[in-house]
């Protein structure tokens, strides 16, 4: 029986799941992709036929869905008798999109973790704040729900997995290096939502070291790394998503995470966090105008998905994870090398999108396959690694490993 698939969401991201799900309707089904906006799912459907995405004949279709109305969604679900949801919506949307499966019994599968859209920079533990809080519930409806199934996090916890299975017998430590080494030639743009991407950066950056989470500022710790065909970049210490899941579930005493940074994006970063530009709080203006400063910013940067056509250049990203084997010290880098310019050519969207992309729709057909039959809650990490790195290098995203 096939697994008719929801897309929620309608950005670059979602542009490359409705298009990778689309070469595999033959497994899937049915497709639909439901946004706030209809014109943007609708284009994304047009793109797939201009294309000729689709394996087989088949239905693809746009739906209007507000996906924080929870009632709403489950209609959209139960209309389409989808059994697989893949949200790659705002952050923000994580825990109705969850409410609706929950309730009609499909399966979920998102890339990051839910977020407060008052709070930012939370403190740790981030999925204890609010998807750990409902495995319970999750595991009692008996329905599948991935967690964080995008590159980062998603494939990078595949890694450390794997890393742990063949490699080593105990961890010592997981640096996670996200290098976008490509150009866009805009004066200045985020790769994905400027409001998301800010958010990550305008608090704290947590990690964990020594079995503690230790608080740092942003652009406090950087160092070079030298990394296969992009050379040497300069990548800077953050938070994210999988250093809280990591550090539970394979129980390593440090895990970092750099992300690359160029100089002209911490200047113009610097600037618009000291001037309360990034504040997600409301301001009333002069004229008695109610704003978030962070929206209006949102709102003046380009589009993410319209940097796509002039994308040149690769991306790096993958694991540095280092560990004992027979209580010998060992190290092992687990990366993905993506290209912009060919992710564009194939899906009309960038490398950073293909990268997020493409690993959900291997989630998502692992769990039509029965690869993946778990009827509970998980991070990748808690799964077995090496089926979803093979659909991945199926799809699109090839696994290199170099043994230091």
């Amino acid at each position: 029986m096939k697994k008719n698939v929801l897309i929620i969401g309608a950005g670059g991201v979602a542009r490359v799941v409705a298009h990778k799900c689309a070469q595999n309707n033959d497994v899937f089904g049915d497709i639909h992709i439901a946004s706030r906006t209809l014109s943007k799912a609708e284009q994304i459907v047009t793109s797939i036929h201009d294309k000729n995405s689709l394996k087989t004949t088949g239905t693809i279709k746009a739906h209007a869905l507000d996906a924080l109305d929870v009632a709403a969604t489950k209609k959209v679900i139960s209309d389409t008798a989808s059994a697989i949801v893949i949200n790659v919506g705002s952050a923000f949307l994580n825990m109705s999109v969850l409410t609706a499966c929950i309730d009609t019994g499909a399966a979920y599968i998102d890339t990051a973790i839910h977020e407060d859209p008052l709070k930012i920079c939370e403190t740790p533990p981030w999925y204890g704040n609010y998807e750990w809080k409902r495995r319970e519930e999750v595991k009692k409806a008996g329905i599948t729900a991935i967690l964080g199934a995008g590159f980062d996090p998603g494939v990078v916890n595949a890694y450390a997995r794997l890393a742990l299975d063949d490699y080593f017998d105990t961890l010592e430590s997981i640096d996670i290096v996200d290098i976008n080494a490509g150009s866009h030639g805009r004066y200045f743009a985020t790769n994905f939502d400027p409001e998301i991407n800010f958010r990550e950066f305008t608090g704290q950056v947590w990690s964990w070291q020594n079995r503690e989470w230790v608080s740092n500022k942003m652009f406090e710790i950087g160092r070079e790394w030298d990394l296969p065909v992009v050379g040497k970049q300069q990548a800077y210490m953050t938070g994210h998503d999988e250093i809280h899941s990591l550090s539970q579930n394979l129980d390593v005493p440090n895990v970092r995470f750099w992300m690359g940074f160029g100089e002209r994006y911490i200047n113009v970063f610097t600037v618009l966090k000291n001037l309360g530009l990034l504040s997600e709080q409301p301001i009333t203006t002069a004229e008695g105008q109610e704003v978030v400063p962070l929206k209006v910013v949102k709102a003046v940067l380009p589009d993410p998905g319209s940097l796509a056509p002039d994308y040149t250049g690769k991306t790096c990203i993958g694991d540095l994870v280092k560990g004992t084997k027979d209580g010998q010290p060992g190290e092992v880098f687990i990366y993905n090398v993506a290209d912009h310019e060919e992710a564009y050519q194939e899906t009309g969207a960038q490398g950073i999108s293909y990268t997020a992309g493409v690993p959900a729709v291997a989630a998502a057909l692992l769990i039509a396959s029965g690869e993946w039959d778990v009827k509970h809650m998980a991070n990748v990490e808690e799964l077995p690694p090496k089926p979803f790195i093979e659909v991945l290098e199926r799809i699109g995203l090839k696994t290199h490993v170099e043994v230091k």
